[in-house]
C-alpha cells in the first residue's frame, strides 16, 4: 500500500488500484479535488460540481430508452409539428452543460463545438470552458459508447477591456499548453470521468447508488509501447505512404517493437481514447476531421499527464496555437514510443479528404 496526496492507495489481487481514506472509505471526485488531494481551490470545485451534474443528467438521457430511433418514433406519434420533434442529444447536452456552468457562477465563457461562437456567461467568471458535449452520439442507436469532452483555462483578465465578442473569442483559443484543468466522461457500461488538474491522470467511475463519482483510477499511466493500433483501416487506400508503411510494419511485427499489433476500432473518440490510456498503443484520426479546440487539446493535455503524447503527425499538439474556433486537424494519441516510431515515417497526415459518407 502507497500513499499520495492524502490518500492510501491499495493494490487488490488482480493488480488493480483504488484510493481509500485512512479509515478505508472510499474517494469522490469532490474529496479528491479538495484538501486531501489535489487542493485545486474552491472555484475550481465549483465548477466540476456543475460539471458532474451535467454530466450525470446526460448520462441518464443517453441510456433512456426514448433516445433511440424507436423512442423518437414513438415520442412523435400524434404530432406533426416540428416544435414537438426531439431535439438531437448533441443540443440537449450542449444546453444542460451551458445551464450548469451559468449556474456555477464561475465561467465567464463557453465555447462548444456545437456552437457557431462562444457564449460569454459571466464577467467576472475565472474559468474559460471548451467542449464537445456528445461526441459519437450517432452511435447511441446502437448502445456504442459515447462522451463528453472538456477543457477548463483561467480568463485572460488582461482583455476584459474589450468587447464580448472579441474577448470571448480571444479567451477560447487559448493554447492548449495553458489548460488548468480537461477531462472527459465516457458513457458506457460504466459512466467514467477521466480528468487531470495537471499532476497525472485520474479516472473516476459513477456510483449509481449514491450518485458520486469514485476514484477507480488513480494516477494512470499509458505504457511506453501497446500492442493496438486504433483507426479506420477502410481508408487504408487514402492514406499517405508514410502512414501505410508505418501500419503494415507493426502489424507485422517488423517495427522497433517486435510483437504484431491488432487492429481495435470503435469509432468513439472518447472510447477509442480511454482504451488507449489503459492498454498502449495509438488511437488516431489522419485526416483534417478533428477539431483543436474541443477534442485534440483536452485528450493530448490528459495523455501527456499520463506519461503520454498526443501530436498531429508532425508535432506536439499542446504546442500549437489556435487560429480559429473550429479549426480541424490530424490526431494521433497514445503511447509516447509508439508517436514518436509513427512519427519517423514522417509522411502520416492524410491529405486527401473525400468526405465519407456514413
Amino acid at each position: 500500500m502507497s500513499s499520495r496526496g492524502g490518500f492510501d492507495f491499495k493494490t487488490s489481487a488482480s493488480g488493480n488500484h483504488r484510493a481509500v481514506t485512512d479509515d478505508g472509505g472510499i474517494v469522490t471526485l469532490m474529496e479528491y479535488m479538495g484538501k486531501g488531494g489535489e487542493n485545486v481551490g474552491d472555484e475550481l470545485v465549483v465548477l466540476f460540481s456543475h460539471l458532474e451534474y451535467a454530466c450525470k443528467r446526460i448520462a441518464a438521457l443517453v441510456a433512456s430508452p426514448f433516445n433511440s430511433t424507436l423512442g423518437k418514433t414513438f415520442g412523435a406519434v400524434g404530432g406533426s409539428d416540428d416544435r414537438d420533434k426531439p431535439k438531437p442529444l448533441d443540443i440537449v447536452a450542449n444546453d444542460i452543460i451551458l445551464s450548469s456552468l451559468r449556474k456555477s457562477g464561475k465561467v465567464s465563457v463557453m465555447a462548444s463545438e456545437e456552437d457557431d461562437a462562444p457564449v460569454w456567461l459571466a464577467d467576472d467568471g475565472p474559468f474559460v470552458v471548451v467542449l464537445d458535449p456528445l461526441d459519437g452520439s450517432r452511435n447511441i442507436d446502437a448502445s456504442i459508447p459515447t462522451g463528453t469532452i472538456f477543457g477548463i483555462y483561467n480568463r485572460l483578465v488582461e482583455l476584459d477591456h474589450l468587447p464580448v465578442e472579441e474577448k470571448g473569442m480571444l479567451n477560447s483559443l487559448q493554447s492548449g499548453s495553458k489548460l488548468v484543468a480537461s477531462g472527459y466522461v465516457l458513457y458506457s457500461s460504466a459512466t467514467i470521468m477521466c480528468t487531470s488538474f495537471g499532476s497525472g491522470t485520474h479516472a473516476f467511475t459513477l456510483d449509481h447508488s449514491t450518485g458520486d463519482f469514485i476514484l477507480t483510477h488513480p494516477h494512470i499511466k499509458i505504457s511506453s509501447r501497446g500492442q493496438i493500433y486504433s483507426v479506420n483501416d477502410a481508408r487504408y487506400f487514402d492514406w499517405p505512404e508514410g502512414l501505410r508503411r508505418y501500419i503494415d510494419t507493426v502489424r507485422q511485427g517488423k517495427g522497433q517493437h517486435p510483437k504484431k499489433y491488432s487492429a481495435r476500432y470503435i469509432c468513439s473518440l472518447v472510447a477509442d481514447f480511454h482504451r488507449t490510456l489503459l492498454y498502449g498503443g495509438l488511437a488516431m484520426n489522419p485526416r483534417d476531421h478533428l477539431r483543436l479546440v474541443y477534442e485534440a487539446n483536452p485528450l493530448s493535455f490528459l495523455a501527456e499527464q499520463a506519461g503520454g503524447k498526443g501530436s498531429d503527425g508532425k508535432g506536439r499538439i499542446l504546442s500549437l496555437q489556435p487560429v480559429k474556433l473550429h479549426q480541424r486537424l490530424p490526431l494521433f494519441l497514445g503511447s509516447p514510443d509508439d508517436i514518436e516510431e509513427l512519427q519517423s515515417y514522417g509522411d502520416v497526415q492524410q491529405k486527401v479528404n473525400p468526405g465519407y459518407e456514413v
